[in-house]
């Protein structure tokens, strides 16, 4: 990317967008974060408020007027703004509708009244639902996703595809696997400690703990995006931005346990494949279309799963 450009973050106040506006703003850009603060917290961004290169907008994306408002003059458009959590969407289940696919929609239609030409967008592994116990590329269908939230994501890719093919859009369009690592606000490791925090004698654990995928840290999630918006020049660019390794949710327990002094909690895990209903127990990444670009994570997932109980030790003092 060119210095100095104008960069418009949806989400940026959260885990993920927060990391990615340090990025953009150490490089000298000029960053927007347009944020409900629903998931996002603004201590994540706080720091940066001094910064004459940065500004802060408490808004919605289904607030249509507030997007027109704001998103006008920037060069391109980092949407990472959605629910966080797959869970939510089997007992709300417009939220995912609103707060991914029309919002989504919403943006884009913003970007094409304003004649802002690239997005970047954050979509997720879970578009792909249950597959073969096989590493899977961005090429595998048919897609069939299981939750609402992974529908959501597809939906919103279309939607991507389509305003790129009509209007001259340019995309970026990431499939993440487990994004970890400081900051993280939602997830199996997150919760987990949380648990463990509040009762350190018995540990609850959603299915039967061995669902497996792939953990990547947050540095590397945000290595891989500006990677492959450096490297990738189609007009839709679409990625697995994962790791080759997976962990399970047992690893994950055990080393949650050794590294707070709890190995003699009691595991309690509540049965099944999945830890909840549309949750895909196992799944695998393929990253050969983003190494072929010469890009490859420095964390394993185990790595970046240790290190991200490691900064949660910090943080919640377990």
């Amino acid at each position: 990317m060119p210095d100095a450009m104008k960069v418009f973050i949806t989400g940026g106040a959260g885990f993920i967008g927060s990391h990615l506006v340090d990025r953009l703003l150490y490089q000298g850009n000029f960053v927007t974060v347009y944020d409900n603060l629903s998931s996002g917290k603004e201590e994540f961004i706080r720091q940066h408020y001094a910064n004459p290169h940065f500004r802060a907008v408490k808004s919605d994306l289904l607030d249509f007027n507030s997007i027109m408002q704001n998103i006008e003059g920037h060069d391109i458009v980092f949407h990472l703004a959605a629910n966080p959590d797959v869970k939510l969407g089997s007992v709300e289940t417009k939220l995912d509708l609103e707060q991914n696919t029309i919002a989504t929609y919403n943006v884009l239609e913003c970007m094409r009244r304003n004649d802002i030409r690239r997005i970047v967008f954050t979509s997720s592994g879970t578009v792909y639902g249950n597959t073969p116990d096989v590493p899977i590329g961005e090429d595998y269908g048919p897609l069939f996703p299981i939750s609402l939230y992974g529908t959501s994501k597809l939906a919103c890719e279309g939607l991507i595809s389509a305003f790129c093919h009509l209007f001259g859009i340019q995309s970026w369009m990431f499939r993440f696997g487990n994004i970890v690592g400081p900051r993280v606000t939602h997830g199996v490791i997150f919760d987990l400690m949380n648990k463990l925090r509040k009762d350190p004698t018995v540990l609850e654990v959603l299915g039967d703990g061995n669902q497996t995928k792939p953990y990547v840290y947050v540095s590397d999630c945000i290595d891989g995006i500006f990677y492959a918006i450096q490297k990738a020049s189609d007009k839709i660019n679409l990625f697995n931005l994962a790791v080759p390794t997976v962990t399970s949710v047992k690893d994950i327990v055990r080393m949650i346990l050794k590294k707070t002094g709890h190995e003699g909690t009691m595991i309690r895990y509540s049965g099944g494949s999945g830890g909840w209903p549309g949750d895909v127990p196992r799944i695998q990444l393929s990253v050969k279309r983003l190494k072929s670009l010469g890009w490859e994570a420095k964390f394993t997932s185990d790595e970046a799963v240790s290190k991200t109980i490691d900064s949660l030790i910090n943080f919640t003092h377990v």
